[in-house]
């Protein structure tokens, strides 16, 4: 990353998008923490977060991430997985969070699945559970980075709707994604890196339809498929 200048407003959910290799999913890891920063700030609620070693534990609380590789532990049940954290991490009750929990796989169409083993699911059933397990922890700030991108095509649509239903709650939430049609369905804010560097920011409108920069107009023309030679 280089230079990079962002604000997120609670609610806002801001999608970031660029090539491969551009620094959006290491831009969420600056975020969390699991990567460390050079110069510069990150800031949450207004406090400085970064370079906090000591108590950065504690600030993983408020900022959920869902990575693309599920995450979770392959000898627990999807309830033990889940209730883990807020359990362990967080001291609360297990039967409150045991409620949470069932509320929220219900909600995602996992609940009969609570005590199966993550082998016995589908990809997409592992990144909803994965995505049930970040909700559960109450965080301020949820991260997603590329979470459909392992997935086959016909499982990609059951974890974007959670997304989206997640947007219309005004979740504040980053997420990378290569899906175009759901970031421009999603976003209130197309963010777009390219190099390590923020090349443009707007609304999913102006992005798609008039982007400001010439590098987001040859990413977006590259998107679409046109034969170098006739069919």
């Amino acid at each position: 990353m280089k230079g990079v200048s962002l604000d997120v407003e609670r609610g806002e959910t801001a999608v970031i998008l660029g090539p491969s290799g551009c620094g959006k999913s290491t831009l969420l890891r600056c975020i969390n923490g699991l990567e460390q920063i050079q110069e510069g700030e990150i800031l949450l609620d207004g406090e400085v977060i970064s370079g906090r070693k000591k108590d950065m534990h504690l600030i993983r609380q408020k900022i959920g991430m869902v990575f693309q590789s599920y995450d979770l532990f392959p000898n627990m049940t999807v309830m033990k997985n889940i209730l883990l954290g807020p359990v362990k991490a967080q001291k609360r009750s297990k039967a409150e969070v045991t409620q949470q929990a069932e509320q929220l796989l219900s909600r995602v169409g996992l609940l009969s699945k609570k005590d199966a083993y993550p082998r016995q699911l589908s990809g997409g059933q592992k990144q909803r559970a994965a995505i049930v397990r970040a909700l559960c922890m109450n965080p301020e700030v949820l991260l997603f980075d590329e979470v459909t991108a392992s997935l086959d095509p016909e499982m990609v649509r059951e974890v974007l709707d959670v997304l989206m239903d997640l947007a219309k709650e005004k979740r504040t939430m980053l997420i990378v994604t290569h899906q175009m049609d759901f970031a421009r369905a999603v976003a209130d804010r197309i963010v777009f890196i390219d190099g390590g560097v923020i090349i443009e920011e707007s609304s999913p409108e102006q992005f798609f339809t008039s982007p400001k920069t010439e590098r987001a107009k040859n990413f977006l023309r590259a998107l679409t498929f046109q034969p170098t030679t006739p069919m």
